[in-house]
């Protein structure tokens, strides 16, 4: 940052870029490329299908004026889609917040809001299947935003900088199972040439990453291993079947067949060998 932007201290103004502006700069340039491709394909296509009813000047215009609608639909989308992908970020924290405000706002009481803020952090402590519940939706939260730190910090990036899209997170037995949409200039191989580095971010003992699709390479799973499901103490429904005292009972051993026993005078009876 420089220094005509630093506070008394020497800090900085407190001001955070969410999206970088080689981001914003690379997308709104394929956006401006997608707008004139876009009005041109479809004045094309619609004039063509309005002539057969129109009069052709008429229908040439129309086809613009409708190629221009659809054109700045398509340029707004792209121009935007890295302040939809942070939105998609935050999406699930956004839900939830806003729509427990708006119903306790809407409906409540100051009382029966404090009543329903200690119900919802009293039940969860008080009962471990819901705690347990509620501890995994927040672990896939948490790690959907660390792998997100990862692509952003050390994972290889394309020439503009852009992310890959995280989709959704689900709890799994040993921790969280994310998949992801890659884009162009990030592969399977680079991630997990850095599964270690991965784990580390994430909070996790391990993680490992495959493919999520067998007909395309951009849709791969993440799975982020935070304990050993196998280190537990299973128990067994038969250990309560065998009473105390019993003796259990083995059949006896029947004598295993070797093969033919060989014939008297054969050379396979040895002076000394029983027959």
């Amino acid at each position: 940052m420089p220094s005509s932007n630093r506070g008394m201290f020497g800090r900085g103004n407190g001001t955070i870029a969410v999206i970088e502006q080689p981001v914003m700069r690379s997308y709104r340039r394929k956006a401006k490329i997608m707008f004139y491709v876009t009005w041109f394909i479809v004045t094309v296509l619609a004039a063509t299908v309005t002539a057969s009813k129109w009069h052709p000047v008429i229908a040439l215009f129309a086809g613009a004026a409708f190629g221009f609608i659809t054109a700045a639909i398509v340029w707004a989308v792209i121009a935007a889609w890295p302040v939809i992908r942070a939105i998609w970020w935050w999406t699930p924290e956004t839900v939830i917040t806003g729509s427990l405000i708006f119903e306790l706002a809407e409906h409540t009481t100051l009382v029966y809001r404090l009543a329903f803020t200690a119900a919802i952090t009293g039940i969860p402590a008080a009962f471990k299947p819901v705690r347990a519940r509620i501890n995994q939706a927040l672990w896939c939260l948490v790690t959907r935003h660390r792998i997100r730190t990862c692509f952003s910090e050390f994972i290889i990036t394309n020439r503009t900088g852009s992310l890959p899209l995280i989709l959704w997170a689900r709890p799994t037995p040993v921790g969280e199972r994310v998949w992801i949409w890659l884009r162009p200039g990030l592969a399977l191989a680079d991630l997990q040439t850095q599964l270690d580095e991965i784990a580390v971010t994430c909070w996790a003992t391990a993680a490992l990453a495959d493919t999520a699709s067998r007909s395309n390479a951009a849709f791969i799973r993440l799975d982020i291993k935070r304990r050993d499901v196998l280190t537990g103490t299973i128990t067994s429904p038969l250990l309560d079947m065998i009473r105390p005292g019993d003796l259990a009972s083995y059949p006896p051993c029947a004598r295993e067949p070797h093969g033919p026993e060989p014939a008297w005078g054969s050379p396979a009876l040895r002076e000394g060998e029983p027959p």
